[in-house]
């Protein structure tokens, strides 16, 4: 079976004799099942064939991309594939559930709360069972979910979140909701949304409004049933790219007027940030997450590393060896995805802007070159530096053909699509989030999700090094929800590196590691607190400020790994 069916269920009762004693084909929709002649079985066992087979879309028509897209013609274009992350074949019941938009459905979870909009709440049995899994890779929110039995750190807090809403998400989730806070929430990504993850979140109790395949006019609809309730305002932001506090800020700009802070995660979304900083227009604290250590050293670096091949290969099946691909961007995305791939026998290329990066490319044995020297040669081009037209009209014209497009940076800007969209470019649909944008002369290239981020619809995600990043947002909130009044001034703000190291430390023990601790003589000698932290809180992020932080008065004794936390 081709990767990119789905086979929802066989149902093959074995019932009185039967022979097929001719070659049977059964074909529906593209996916056929070759039956020997005749298939021979003990009487007893003879098969009675009942197949019913199920399909998430049925014969649809790609020929052309609409140019305009409706709040519902979106999420119906997009056939679900067998790469869709469920538990079961059977978490989809109900094919015609993808022919209504979640805004149009009107659902209620067991305690008989409609304050959410999700894709179908059946699947929050599905759902469930994801979060369990993912909670036994995320070992410091678990660890930090059980010191809140006792104390409430966030008690008070309404926290309104946009990221990716996944099964890792959700145990960030509910260990805010276990420290005490009421959080409402929105996808930052229209295709990165678990459907059943989303359901099982509405169904514990979460205002959780998103579903994958959204369409433009969904996406700030969800921000904004979030943040636009009656009765209840948010007090801290949790956002992933700037959408959510950009909707604040042009929508309802008094409501900073409460907001004790903002924690960003993203590269697109700091970025937003400094700029408002700049303009002096920055109304509240901000807390950078993305340039903190454990989210770049970690996130950035191995969970690209990993999720960039399982993405590829999910969506086009390819052979890695040989291949020519180009980088756009050497940072620690674009160091995970060039050691992916050349771990696999790729010949990579390298194009970069910062003269440091290109000198550690160059270190690592990559080329460095001009997007415009290799764009009529290379076969995979990959954009990961979170800026805007890296890879133009003119570059995606000069591609070979067969050429495979794709986004590892946050920003859905860095390959021009929108250039794409035009009468004589044929947009045909392969399969969910894989489209071949075809030339007048017959030329095709292969662009993957749209030129949205790849590795979240697409790829698995190591769990592990999110729970990394996970926990350092629950620190930031944390820090600016308890910050007494004048510790934080309205400017960008970066955890210091003594809470990385603690970060760092309580995943240490899922390895059964063991920290070397510095004697009295050592310590005095490097001029270092014994207990850390080990780095400046310049490292890595000069441009950045730090300053001693609250949240190690709350966390007191290191009693989750057996030594103290001091302030430094």
């Amino acid at each position: 079976l081709k990767p990119h069916f789905t086979l929802r269920s066989i149902q093959i009762g074995f019932c009185a004799v039967r022979r097929l004693k001719e070659d049977r084909q059964l074909f529906r929709g593209g996916l056929r099942i070759l039956l020997p002649s005749p298939w021979v079985f003990p009487p007893a066992l003879t098969p009675c064939f009942s197949p019913q087979i199920q399909f998430a879309d049925q014969k649809q028509e790609f020929n052309k991309r609409p140019t305009k897209i409706g709040r519902r013609s979106l999420s119906r274009s997009i056939s679900q594939s067998s790469t869709d992350s469920y538990s079961s074949a059977a978490s989809y019941t109900d094919s015609s559930d993808d022919e209504t938009s979640p805004r149009d459905k009107q659902q209620k979870n067991s305690k008989g709360s409609s304050d959410f909009c999700v894709k179908n709440i059946k699947q929050a049995e599905f759902g469930r069972r994801e979060i369990e899994i993912a909670e036994q890779e995320m070992p410091a929110l678990m660890a930090l979910r059980k010191r809140a039995q006792g104390e409430k750190p966030l008690a008070g807090a309404k926290i309104v979140g946009c990221t990716h809403i996944t099964a890792q998400t959700a145990v960030l989730m509910e260990t805010l909701g276990a420290l005490g806070a009421q959080c409402r929430w929105a996808a930052c990504n229209i295709y990165s949304t678990l459907n059943e993850v989303a359901a099982a979140l509405a169904e514990s109790g979460f205002p959780v409004f998103a579903w994958k395949g959204e369409s433009e006019d969904d996406f700030w609809w969800c921000i904004d049933r979030c943040v636009n309730v009656e009765g209840w305002q948010p007090n801290m932001i949790l956002d992933d790219g700037g959408d959510l506090t950009h909707w604040i800020y042009k929508k309802y700009p008094n409501m900073f007027k409460k907001i004790k802070g903002i924690v960003e995660e993203s590269v697109t979304g700091v970025h937003r940030l400094y700029q408002l900083s700049k303009a002096g227009k920055l109304c509240v604290p901000a807390m950078n997450v993305n340039d903190s250590v454990t989210k770049q050293k970690f996130d950035n670096l191995y969970c690209c590393r990993e999720s960039i091949l399982d993405g590829l290969k999910r969506t086009t099946d390819m052979m890695f060896g040989g291949k020519q691909v180009v980088v756009c961007g050497y940072g620690e995305v674009g160091k995970g995805c060039c050691a992916a791939l050349k771990a696999m026998g790729s010949i990579v290329y390298v194009t970069e802007i910062d003269p440091i990066c290109a000198l550690q490319a160059c270190m690592d044995g990559f080329r460095l070159v001009k997007l415009n020297e290799v764009i009529r040669q290379v076969d995979i081009v990959i954009t990961c530096t979170g800026n805007k037209n890296v890879v133009t009209r003119e570059h995606l014209d000069r591609m070979k053909n067969s050429c495979i497009v794709c986004n590892m940076g946050h920003s859905n800007t860095e390959i021009d699509v929108a250039s794409l969209r035009t009468p004589e470019l044929t947009w045909e649909r392969v399969r969910s989030q894989v489209d071949h944008v075809i030339w007048p002369d017959g030329k095709r290239i292969v662009l993957l999700a749209e030129g949205l981020v790849l590795f979240l619809p697409r790829a698995a995600l190591p769990t592990f090094v999110l729970s990394i990043t996970a926990t350092t947002q629950a620190l930031a909130l944390i820090e600016l929800y308890n910050a007494p009044e004048g510790r934080y001034k309205q400017d960008v703000y970066l955890l210091p590196k003594k809470m990385d190291e603690y970060v760092a430390s309580l995943h240490l023990p899922t390895f059964d590691a063991h920290l070397t601790e510095l004697t009295d003589e050592q310590a005095k000698y490097l001029g270092l607190n014994k207990n850390g932290p080990f780095k400046p809180n310049y490292y890595r992020c000069s441009s950045c400020r730090a300053q001693n932080c609250g949240i190690v008065e709350w966390l007191g004794w290191r009693d989750l790994i057996g030594h103290r936390i001091e302030l430094g």
